[in-house]
């Protein structure tokens, strides 16, 4: 089953890289940006046959693996 991790650094933490992002749009002529923030997706296949138990692998593995839950956010879906 595949499955969808989304990882975004939570409200307060300071991120140069969308910072970097947001002023070289503004560059390149995209003016009147807000606040420009840089999130990943990690896409898997998880060895799951039913929702719940893959949107638990995932969770399990943002925990472990792919979130620093210190300053970052996460949530799991399961992908279409």
């Amino acid at each position: 089953m595949k499955i969808r991790v989304f990882v975004s650094l939570k409200e307060g933490v300071l991120d140069p890289q969308g910072k970097a992002i947001g002023h070289a749009l503004d560059t390149l002529g995209f003016k009147g940006l807000g606040e420009v923030r840089v999130s990943r997706v990690v896409d898997l296949d998880v060895p799951a046959t039913d929702k719940e138990t893959a949107l638990e692998q995932g969770a399990a593995m943002a925990k472990a693996l792919l979130a620093n839950e210190v300053i970052e956010d996460f949530f799991v879906e399961v992908a279409a």
